[in-house]
């Protein structure tokens, strides 16, 4: 299996990690109610809540972690990570945006490995394959592409009886099932099998598609392993992209949903805006995982042309009068099988890799030197 494949990563924000900090100064506060009561009982006092519960353990812990940036206990300051909180840097407007969206690989700086550093496939749309310090940290500090976004985690037990009462074979009455059957989990866990993976999957992305289930919910189907990987969990990387409709290839989004942006909603009276899309299901955000199993086309332009050349039966010429215009070859518009299409091809990149005017006529270590400028520019 591959280590860096970016659907197996999770990134975790401010939550994950103040939780986890929370959990383990408030163990240290039961723990020493746990003591108090003990003495008290041993020596035949008189127990008061106030004396045991000290209310400055979690005060102070959490203060110690934001203000040196050691996550974890303070008397272990080895084992604690460094860095976790920082300054937010506000030198010029891009380079405190940029900050925002900075992700961190906890890997030894000192290591000479390659791998973890290298631009993998699956960040495409994820992070920003330009955005990344020279040097010691290089390929390890990464920043979020434009539209990338990171899961919150929504409960699993709502999917998982759905899929019971959709005919799943649970593990229980193992005998019933067959080879051919395909496994089911839900975040990591076999839950069972089913005999009608296809039927299964359309129903998961129609309900999403209706706001049914969670729009972060995604649904992952391995045909050659015979698996289907539902993810419901937290600090998952998603991204958007429009939806393409399987029966005409054109896509769900059309000029009323543009025009209805900024008005208010006829139903709820709210400004109709990006969720409304989302909730619509003309706009779908998926994981690296669930990226795999889809087909998505570069441009409209090129969903157009693959229309025609369906029309035509490929009697099309992708000869331009412009001498100067991107030769394109056939076989990129030959598909009828599109599930999905990009926003616009220039969200791969983050936010300082945004503001470089032609980044696709540069060197790329160009494009990596101005990304780490421009947070500079006064």
């Amino acid at each position: 299996d591959d280590r860096d494949h970016f659907g197996k990563k999770r990134i975790d924000l401010g939550g994950p990690l103040m939780a986890n900090l929370f959990r383990m100064l408030f163990r240290k506060v039961t723990r020493d109610v746990y003591r108090h009561l003990q003495k008290c009982v041993e020596e035949h006092r008189e127990f008061h809540i106030q004396a045991a519960v000290k209310s400055s353990t979690i005060t102070n812990g959490l203060r110690y972690s934001l203000a040196t940036g050691n996550w974890g206990d303070q008397k272990k300051a080895m084992q604690a990570k460094a860095g976790v909180s920082q300054v937010l840097n506000r030198f010029a407007f891009a380079s405190t945006l940029s900050h925002l969206r900075r992700t961190n690989t906890p890997i030894g700086r000192d290591g000479k490995i390659a791998k973890p550093r290298q631009l993998h496939n699956t960040h495409w749309g994820m992070v920003c394959p330009a955005e990344t310090p020279e040097g010691q940290a290089c390929g390890l500090v990464k920043n979020l592409s434009l539209m990338a976004t990171v899961t919150v985690g929504t409960p699993s037990a709502p999917i998982v009886e759905f899929l019971e009462e959709f005919g799943l074979d649970s593990l229980v009455d193992m005998q019933l099932a067959h080879a051919k059957a395909t496994k089911i989990f839900v975040n990591g866990v076999w839950m069972g099998t089913h005999d009608d993976p296809g039927q299964l999957v359309d129903t998961l992305r129609d309900l999403r598609r209706k706001d049914d289930i969670s729009h972060e919910v995604s649904v992952v189907r391995d045909i050659r392993e015979r698996e289907l990987r539902i993810y419901t969990d937290a600090s998952r990387v998603l991204r958007p992209v429009f939806i393409v409709n399987p029966n005409d290839m054109s896509l769900f989004i059309k000029k009323r949903h543009v025009n209805m942006i900024g008005q208010p909603d006829p139903q709820t009276g709210e400004e109709f805006g990006w969720t409304h899309l989302v909730q619509e299901g003309v706009i779908e955000y998926l994981d690296a995982e669930e990226e795999e199993s889809a087909l998505i086309c570069m441009s409209t332009t090129d969903l157009e042309q693959s229309r025609e050349y369906q029309a035509r039966n490929g009697q099309i010429s992708l000869h331009s009068a412009d001498p100067s215009a991107r030769l394109k070859s056939p076989h990129y518009i030959a598909p009828a099988t599109w599930t999905h299409c990009e926003i616009h091809p220039a969200m791969v990149l983050g936010i300082c890799a945004s503001i470089i005017p032609f980044p696709d006529h540069n060197q790329s270590p160009r494009n990596v030197y101005q990304s780490a400028m421009g947070k500079q520019a006064m």
